[in-house]
């Protein structure tokens, strides 16, 4: 579903969530220019418009659509539109996250509920709707964003990483029960991915033991993630169902 565009084949539509910023962003921009119509979704409507804009200009086609993955009927009206648009989904990159660090022991309940509802409860409503419609259209790929942090610890993002987790074994789960209908579930696992947001940090020397503690000894780009997301989209894949494949440079098999 994402392999470069031939002559006379039509790409299908793929949805990507989270898609108005860093790698949601760079997805949308990454499978339109592959030749896929892409239905993109966030909550930040304007800077949708400027991706929508960015990818008319060169050459390819999408539509936009405002939502809040935790609300189930916007989820819902969300994903019956985007099938509107441009006919059958054939794709869902499941993207859209949040994070908000604290150390457990102070860990604001309020803001746990947050990062559950969107990493976890907000994916999981998302390929639940597009799925229904894969099923009556005969199949599809779903590719859940998930991290090195769902497999793997780290201090004072215990939310994050538990919703993860969750996500990781969630996607296990779809694989299993919607295989029937011709749904593949996969998840895809980024380490430490080089991003404006975290450029200074990384920068910084806490930053840098950081990177020295990745056996490649750098930072992953959102164009390293690429090859997978594609591969996991693709019907080259289509013996490919509830794998996880972590893109982070061997950070998980790290030496203690």
């Amino acid at each position: 579903m994402a392999d470069p565009p031939s002559p006379g084949r039509a790409r299908p539509p793929i949805l990507v969530t989270g898609a108005s910023s860093g790698l949601g962003r760079h997805f949308a921009r990454m499978l339109a220019a592959a030749g896929h119509p892409i239905l993109a979704a966030a909550r930040r409507a304007p800077e949708l418009a400027t991706l929508a804009a960015e990818i008319a200009a060169a050459g390819g086609r999408a539509a936009t659509f405002a939502l809040d993955v935790t609300d189930a009927a916007a989820v819902d009206a969300t994903v019956a539109a985007a099938a509107a648009s441009f006919g059958p989904l054939g794709g869902l990159v499941n993207n859209a996250g949040i994070n908000e660090s604290a150390p457990l022991l102070d860990q604001d309940i309020a803001a746990w509920d947050r990062v559950l509802a969107t990493n976890l409860r907000g994916a999981f409503l998302v390929a639940r709707a597009v799925a229904k419609g894969m099923a009556r259209a005969g199949g599809g790929a779903i590719v859940n964003i998930a991290s090195i942090l769902g497999l793997r610890q780290a201090g004072g993002v215990g939310a994050y990483a538990t919703a993860k987790a969750g996500l990781i074994q969630l996607t296990r789960e779809m694989a299993l029960e919607w295989a029937r209908h011709g749904i593949r579930v996969n998840a895809l696992a980024p380490g430490y991915i080089e991003t404006p947001l975290n450029r200074a940090f990384f920068a910084s020397p806490e930053g840098q033991a950081m990177i020295r503690r990745i056996p490649a000894r750098r930072l992953g780009r959102p164009e390293d993630l690429d090859a997978a997301l594609r591969l996991l989209l693709s019907p080259e894949a289509g013996y490919i169902t509830g794998a996880v494949l972590a893109v982070d440079g061997g950070h998980l098999v790290s030496g203690l």
